[in-house]
């Protein structure tokens, strides 16, 4: 999941960050494009749908129908992110994409931001970052549709939510949707270690998170091979962290 206004998987980047409950929906700007990948073209304008598989098995972002991770956010806003892989498909520029859906609930148990992502995986692994309707809803239940994007839509162009294999040093944009989404990741480290929810995980992988939408905020987010995201924390403009609580494969 890049910074918006959910989780970011892309899960991020759900993703996205823990966005919908955590302050911290953006970070500084870069001044100059990411570093990039090697052989990908990032974001891309024109995505072949013969380049991509139907099944999401990228293992630092396994979006396999049936799939379910909760994340507990502390800070300013307590609450609760769950996030499922659907069984659902949408085509999204051409490309067949699998659709997950966020909840975000308050402390209360509100439902506060609802968002339906949509991602797909390529033949080489790498897993594309298509899209998503969000909504946050206010004190009386009226959505605010702000960040929503399509690829191939009003010049957004598909993003890379994880590489196949990530290296130190990568820079890429996550999202690329003009004043709406404009998510940039660099990968920091490939073997971290941390305890999350109890649980000890090795390996694992650190990016961090920015857009010139928003400047000022950085985020970082840790993947485990097999699991996904774990831990997402606020490390400049705020104090907020989310962590796993919850992982049921589907």
């Amino acid at each position: 999941m890049a910074p918006s206004r959910r989780l970011r998987p892309l899960l991020p980047g759900a993703g996205a960050l823990l966005c919908g409950l955590l302050a911290a929906c953006g970070a500084a700007p870069l001044e100059v494009d990411p570093a990039g990948v090697d052989g990908l073209v990032v974001p891309t304008p024109s995505p072949d749908p013969a380049d991509f598989v139907a099944r999401i098995d990228n293992p630092y972002l396994p979006l396999q129908p049936g799939n379910v991770w909760v994340y507990e956010a502390t800070g300013e806003e307590p609450g609760t992110v769950t996030v499922t892989v659907t069984e659902e498909t949408r085509v999204v520029a051409g490309v067949t994409a699998t659709v997950v859906h966020d909840v975000v609930t308050d402390a209360s148990g509100e439902v506060v931001e609802e968002t339906y992502d949509w991602f797909a995986q390529d033949r080489a692994g790498n897993v594309w970052y298509l899209g998503e309707d969000t909504r946050a809803y206010d004190g009386r239940g009226r959505p605010d549709r702000e960040g929503s994007w399509e690829a191939g839509v009003d010049g957004a162009q598909a993003g890379l939510a994880m590489p196949a294999v990530p290296r130190f040093g990568d820079g890429y944009r996550q999202e690329h949707a003009p004043g709406e989404a404009e998510g940039r990741v660099e990968v920091l480290s490939l073997d971290e270690e941390r305890q999350v929810g109890g649980v000890r995980y090795d390996d694992l992988l650190v990016t961090e998170n920015t857009t010139p939408l928003e400047p000022g905020l950085v985020e970082r987010e840790y993947y485990a091979p097999g699991t996904g995201l774990v831990y997402e924390e606020t490390v400049s403009g705020g104090e907020e962290q989310a962590e796993l609580v919850s992982f049921i494969r589907g």
